[in-house]
């Protein structure tokens, strides 16, 4: 099955549905503004709107599977995840990285964006 990301005037995903494959093909194939364009009288958009574009349930193309608050660079032809927290940035491959690196043993961490540090994962 084909999905499809719909974006706002932001580019921010506001909702992922499923396509049939057939109908895509039929309609200018993977990845072409003719199938985008013709999904879009399939299923209309909502009301915050204003195109699809498909996206990758198994990340073969468009860095990921888009979700929900992502942002679609169209520059880059890429969904990006949301910001986890403020202090985060984007790394050359477009993941957000802590200021400060992920400890290498075998603990397991959680961010403390108050703190700006990772500390121990409480055990449950």
């Amino acid at each position: 099955m084909a999905h499809f990301a719909e974006l706002d005037e932001n580019n921010k995903v506001l909702q992922v549905v499923v396509a049939c494959n057939q109908d895509i093909a039929n309609n200018g194939g993977e990845l072409s503004e003719q199938a985008a364009n013709h999904f879009a009288t399939v299923c209309p958009l909502s009301i915050n709107g204003i195109k699809w574009v498909q996206t990758s349930y198994n990340n073969n193309f468009r860095k990921k599977y888009a979700r929900i608050g992502d942002t679609y660079d169209s520059i880059k032809d890429k969904f990006i995840s949301s910001q986890p927290y403020p202090s985060w940035s984007l790394d050359n491959d477009d993941n957000w990285k802590a200021p400060i690196p992920y400890p290498e043993d075998e603990q397991k961490y959680v961010w403390n964006e108050t703190n700006q540090s990772w500390d121990l994962q409480p055990i449950s």
